[in-house]
């Protein structure tokens, strides 16, 4: 049962929205303050945000194309959008990381001909506060509307907020000891770049899930058996399928009955499960229910008639 109060797409593409504006400011003043200061940690950590501006400007699109109504040519909705845009974040984090990576190699011969700058902590520490508290909320609001894109940019966050933690470490050891640490800087910027393919290959893995209509949780699938249960007349559940489509999942639900009783009525009893599970299961789009006579498999075999009931798309 969802007991939680509903929270509308619209809350998700408005946190995208503000997280791309926040990811600007944060990124530029990363990257501009870690030339000024020449530190490669900052610098990356400034890349690695501006990679999380350009996800969050993907989730905001797909959010948008997923919220569009069923039509003729997609009666399943238009979902799927945002599960790609998910794939599409895995993706950009991917080729981020790895970039960081590459150019932190690059750089690690290069020590530093101007010392480190203090003031290259003032942003980092900025972000350490703005970004747990922006992840935490993504993560929250991804949850609540089943937007696997906008939990994958909840994920972006957290793992900007460890790059960031990774670019202090780096920024304070050197600061410390320039001459025995002038080293950790770049090795700094190098670890950011490993969390960061490391995220990408968790982002992609869950989408591809959701892509390959992988089925939901045993949890999830125990509520739609027990919710179709509990209408009278409903004897027991045969087969029970879901596969997720965008924010939520579509069933395909057959359901034993009286094999005595007409089609009049056991078609009123699988409208009346089509209904129930989708006003107490909010993660459930529609459901689409094949009624089959109650009994063993031989009569099932020699008198199963499919009622599909519903899958309208709504």
């Amino acid at each position: 049962m969802d007991s939680q109060a509903p929270v509308t797409d619209d809350s998700g593409r408005r946190l995208a929205a503000l997280s791309v504006g926040i990811g600007v400011l944060l990124s530029a003043a990363k990257i501009l303050v870690g030339l000024a200061a020449h530190s490669t940690s900052l610098i990356s950590d400034g890349l690695e945000g501006a990679a999380d501006v350009l996800s969050s400007a993907i989730v905001f699109a797909g959010l948008t194309m997923a919220s569009r109504p069923p039509d003729e040519n997609h009666p399943y909705g238009h979902g799927r959008y945002e599960t790609l845009s998910g794939l599409a974040v895995g993706g950009l984090l991917l080729v981020t990381g790895l970039g960081i990576f590459w150019r932190s190699i690059e750089t690690l011969g290069d020590f530093q001909h101007h010392r480190l700058q203090t003031f290259a902590l003032y942003p980092l520490i900025a972000s350490v506060a703005i970004k747990t508290v922006l992840a935490l909320y993504k993560r929250r609001i991804g949850r609540k509307i089943g937007s696997s894109a906008l939990e994958a940019d909840a994920w972006h966050d957290l793992t900007d907020l460890i790059s960031t933690t990774v670019a202090i470490i780096a920024i304070v050891l050197t600061l410390i000891d320039p001459a025995r640490f002038d080293f950790a800087d770049h090795i700094g910027g190098m670890v950011i770049g490993v969390i960061v393919v490391w995220l990408a290959v968790r982002v992609v893995r869950q989408t591809v899930d959701y892509l390959t209509d992988t089925m939901p949780d045993d949890k999830k699938m125990s509520e739609i058996r027990a919710v179709a249960l509990e209408v009278p007349g409903a004897q027991d559940i045969e087969k029970c399928f879901a596969r997720r489509t965008g924010l939520r999942y579509h069933v395909d639900l057959h359901l034993e009955v009286d094999p005595e009783m007409t089609v009049l009525e056991s078609h009123s009893i699988a409208t009346q499960v089509r209904i129930r599970i989708k006003e107490e299961l909010s993660w459930v789009a529609d459901v689409l229910v094949h009624v089959e006579p109650a009994g063993g498999s031989r009569e099932r075999s020699a008198k199963t008639t499919h009622f599909p009931v519903g899958w309208t798309g709504h």
